[in-house]
């Protein structure tokens, strides 16, 4: 009876393990995102993080009516961020990965952009303004 129990503990811990390992560390997806940018903010009780807003316009089948999708997602790394807040409104390709869920020190959403694939307009940097 022991070892049963023995063995059973071992197996839920390391079916816990992989269960969580899965849903919050292991990336399910990778992809590109183009659209403008809404916003990007730094809120959160706890643990700040940034997220943000990419507005995707495209035409809807039918009656030639137009649609928009959001786009909602974190950003880790405060560089990257920083830029997007300054150029916000700008056009962005943003290249993203998804998770199966999301973390609150990693952000609350499960899409996490972690470079900017490309921007249209002026390039604006705190102090400075680049022109592509």
């Amino acid at each position: 009876m022991r070892r049963f129990a023995l063995i059973s503990l071992v197996l839920l811990v390391l079916g816990s393990g992989l269960f969580v390992y899965f849903r919050y560390s292991w990336v399910f997806g990778e992809g590109a995102k183009s659209g403008e940018l809404n916003y990007v903010v730094h809120k959160g009780w706890v643990w700040k993080t940034y997220e943000g807003k990419l507005i995707q316009t495209g035409i809807k089948g039918g009656a030639g009516s137009m649609q928009s999708n959001e786009f909602i997602f974190s950003v880790r790394d405060e560089r990257i961020a920083k830029q997007l807040m300054v150029n916000s409104g700008k056009t962005f390709n943003l290249h993203y990965v998804e998770y199966q869920g999301s973390l609150p020190w990693r952000g609350m959403s499960s899409y996490v952009v972690d470079s900017i694939i490309s921007m249209s307009g002026p390039v604006e940097i705190p102090g400075q303004v680049i022109v592509p």
